[in-house]
Order: structure tokens, then sequence, then C-alpha cells
């Protein structure tokens, strides 16, 4: 800001302003104040939230992702002056938040969302990141659910038609997310190698492995269907809403979620090592495939275990 800006917002001299700006005195509290209201009045200005996702978007992330981004940080900023917020205040509001919900950690879902937004804010503008240095909250650790090959053999058994039956074919062995399901192409499949070329996280190229089974259906569904854009003929909503009719028809949990996590879980009871898994799954991290596949470990250890006292 110019001398003259900066005298007309404090109500003090030009000559003061001049005087301080050129370190000759220190500034008053007068002037630190109206500073300080000036700039809070320039950030409640901006919707950052929304130059926040429209950067996210930019960068290709997932509608998934920034949906997680949009419920978790809507509610943040509601609720908390975030251009100015302390750490105890960003703290307070994170303890307002349930721990566990629906087997899903919210509270550690909510600091991650945060602390995406508050570097974002620091890199672009300089705003103070106040969540440097804060611990996360401790991450819960349930035993999340995965299907058992006899229950994806009768979830298509009980899919109405060939399309149906090598979407839930797919799933579980290939580990594919919907959104990458969902936009297969023809000339993604190869069907030698029985591999699928798909656009994953990060807009990044990957391959993925598929069995005879799904191999099978495919051919049966695309004997039947001429593709003109991505193999199935349905978007992901398309995909989303017949697995749950299915999971309504069958009682069988039937979602994508579940599905990457058998994928996990069943490569693992027929021995196949941790890290070659992350790498099949294309996990960025050991540590998700670990909490997957903790069930598996525990009931394989669980059939030696002998009963100490009986």
């Amino acid at each position: 800001m110019t001398v003259t800006e900066l005298a007309k917002l404090s109500n003090l001299s030009k000559s003061y302003i001049s005087q301080v700006k050129h370190g000759k005195c220190p500034p008053s509290q007068k002037l630190v104040n109206s500073l300080s209201n000036y700039i809070q009045t320039e950030y409640k200005k901006r919707d950052y939230l929304s130059m926040f996702l429209q950067s996210k978007q930019a960068m290709g992330v997932s509608p998934r992702t920034l949906g997680f981004y949009v419920e978790r940080l809507t509610k943040f900023v509601a609720q908390v002056d975030y251009a100015t917020a302390s750490r105890h205040e960003i703290q307070r509001y994170l303890n307002s938040i349930p721990p566990n919900q629906n087997g899903l950690s919210t509270r550690h879902a909510s600091f991650r969302a945060i602390k995406t937004f508050y570097r974002w804010l620091n890199a672009e503008f300089g705003m103070v990141n106040p969540l440097v240095g804060m611990s996360a909250p401790i991450l819960s650790k349930p035993i999340l659910p995965s299907l058992e090959r006899e229950e994806v053999l009768t979830l298509i058994g009980k899919a109405h038609n060939p399309r149906n039956k090598a979407i839930i074919a797919l799933f579980p062995e290939s580990g594919l997310r919907l959104s990458e399901l969902a936009s297969i192409k023809l000339c993604d499949i190869d069907w030698q190698h029985r591999t699928i070329k798909v656009l994953g996280k990060g807009r990044k190229e990957a391959y993925v492995p598929f069995g005879e089974l799904s191999a099978k259906y495919l051919r049966e569904w695309l004997d039947q269907y001429q593709p003109n854009g991505n193999i199935w003929g349905v978007n992901e909503w398309g995909i989303a809403t017949m697995l749950k009719r299915l999971e309504a028809e069958t009682g069988i949990t039937c979602n994508p979620h579940v599905f990457r996590r058998s994928f996990a879980c069943l490569l693992r009871k027929a021995g196949v090592d941790t890290m070659t898994i992350k790498d099949l799954g294309r996990w960025e991290s050991l540590e998700m495939v670990q909490r997957y596949t903790r069930s598996v470990s525990f009931n394989d250890s669980l059939k030696f275990y002998r009963p100490p006292l009986s």
C-alpha cells in the first residue's frame, strides 16, 4: 500500500507513515490495529474455499475426492473464521466431530482436508498455517469388511445380464476404483496379457490385471454390445445404482470400496505378499494394504492357535 493509502486507512499523517515505512520510528498500536483489521476484511472478501476447489478441479482430482473436500471444508468454514483461527480454535472444532462414524474415522478425515486447505492458503497467499506441528487425531483401525470368493460368485450368479456379471467379476479381480472401471474403453483392454490401461488417481496412467472369469463375462457382454465410448453404456452413477439394487436383493454388501478391499484380501489369502498387492492395486502406501488385510492376517494366525488352558 502507498503512504497515502495507509494514512487514509489509519487516519494518521502521511509524514508519520513515511517515517514508519523508512524505519525511522516504530508503528503505533493504532496503525497495527488498522492494518490487522484491513487484512482480515480483505481475507473475508475472497471466497478462498471456491478458489481452492477450483484449483483441485484443475489438477484433475476425481469427483469423489472433490466431494470429500466440499463436505469437510464447507462445514469447517461455516463454523470457524479460518483466516484468523488459532490452533486451539481448530482443535476445538475437530473435537466436536465424532471420532468414528459408520466405520469411518470422520475426525481424522476432517483434519486431512483442513490441513490440505491451509497448505494451499499458505503457498498461494502467504496465509499463516496454524496446523504446522499439530498432531493428527488418532486414526481408528476397525476391521473393514471384505467379501469371500463364494459371496462374489453368488453376486455374479444373481446379476441380471452379462454386463453386470462382468462388472462384478472385474471389480475384485482387478482392484479397480469406480471411476476407473466406468471409464474403460475397448482400446484399453489387452486380451492377450489380460490387462487394462486406466487413468488412476492424480491422472496417472497404469495397468491393472484381470482374470479368466472377468474375461469370460467381458467377451459375453461385448459380443452383444458395440461400445461408443466406455464399454458399459452406463456411467459411474448407473454402476453404483446397479450394485445397490443387487445388495438389496442378496443382502450381501456390494459396493466399489468393498470390492477393492476384497481384491487385497483375496490375494493375501492366496499367499500374495503385501508389497506385491500394493503394486497391483496401485496403493501409495503399504499401510493401507495392511489395514485392509488385517482380518486375513488374524485368521491365518488363528489356524495355529491352541487354547493354552483347554
